[in-house]
């Protein structure tokens, strides 16, 4: 009686133990498939990388800075003005990202005279002294900006191809790939954008 006893306590464990087995490889699977998920979301909504071309963003960024995204904020609100941003110019999938401030926002009047920028007729101060402009460019006239457009300058504003020239023009909102957020490198110039 005893031996029939032990064997079937045996096939018992047996089967529960190949459970466990499967249950356990099961969970493995789950784990890294979530990590997987999680990697993705963080690299495609805060990672990704774009290098500044030129020196249309001095002093903020240098030329050859390596700066990441922040691709989800946009998800659940607009740009703002002062934003740097990543964008495609005209749309244009084949060129490079260019990066730039965000100064006039969908349905403002932006116009550039006498070195000012002013938004509704009203001059702009910003927080940050930049140099009076001195190409105004297209701005020289009033440019009413669309419901989804934004007017764009880069702080190097006399060394800078932005929204004042045909090259590049207002910036639809589908053309922004995200807010600039982190310089990831050189490692000198490392640091947060406010």
């Amino acid at each position: 009686m005893q031996p029939k006893d032990t064997n079937a306590r045996r096939r018992v464990s047996s089967r529960s133990s190949g459970r466990s087995i499967i249950r356990n490889i099961f969970l493995w699977t789950f784990q890294i498939l979530v990590v997987i998920l999680f990697a993705y979301v963080a690299v495609y909504f805060f990672g990704q990388a774009r290098k500044n071309i030129g020196q249309s963003m001095d002093v903020t960024l240098s030329g050859g800075d390596t700066v990441l995204l922040n691709a989800f904020l946009y998800q659940f609100g607009s740009p703002q003005r002062g934003d740097i941003i990543s964008f495609k110019p005209n749309g244009s999938e084949t060129s490079h990202s260019s990066i730039k401030r965000i100064i006039g926002l969908p349905g403002e009047t932006i116009q550039i005279k006498d070195g000012m920028i002013y938004i509704d007729g009203d001059v702009y101060l910003e927080q940050t002294n930049y140099p009076a402009i001195t190409n105004p460019g297209m701005a020289a006239e009033e440019i009413t900006l669309e419901k989804d457009e934004y007017f764009v300058l880069g702080d190097n504003r006399n060394n800078s191809e932005d929204s004042r020239f045909a090259d590049v023009g207002t910036v639809h909102e589908d053309y922004i790939e995200g807010k600039v957020w982190f310089v990831l490198s050189p490692a000198e110039h490392r640091r947060i954008l406010s």
